[in-house]
């Protein structure tokens, strides 16, 4: 019995596996057609003291992630949302500021991010 068990504990490993080693092959193929695309957003009208400033630049960074990492292939839509991921994340620790840091973990879930800004 304990032997069945142990397959099946290892089909959600194999299976991850296959699916990190597929996200691979779409990303590198992917990455050797076309160049690294990038968008500025730029938020000098934002007042980032007051939280509705830190959610407009939270929203403007954002959806500038989707516009430079969608796909309109659906193959690749796996690889699109992982670039969105890291973009926004990208461009959150790029802006460094503690208060967007703040409203990124809080809004995401993703806590690697630093919370001390380098200014």
């Amino acid at each position: 019995m304990s032997s069945n068990t142990k397959t099946l504990s290892r089909v959600p490993l194999v299976f991850a596996t296959g699916m990190l080693l597929a996200f691979a092959a779409v990303t590198g193929a992917h990455a050797n057609e076309e160049p690294v695309r990038s968008e500025t957003v730029k938020f000098d009208d934002l007042n980032v003291g007051t939280p509705s400033g830190v959610q407009a630049l939270y929203d403007r960074i954002h959806r500038a992630a989707k516009r430079v990492c969608s796909e309109p292939d659906a193959l690749q839509q796996v690889a699109a949302r992982a670039c969105m991921l890291k973009a926004e994340a990208r461009a959150i620790a790029t802006v460094s500021l503690p208060q967007l840091t703040a409203y990124y973990q809080t809004k995401t879930g993703d806590h690697s991010q630093p919370l001390i800004a380098n200014r």
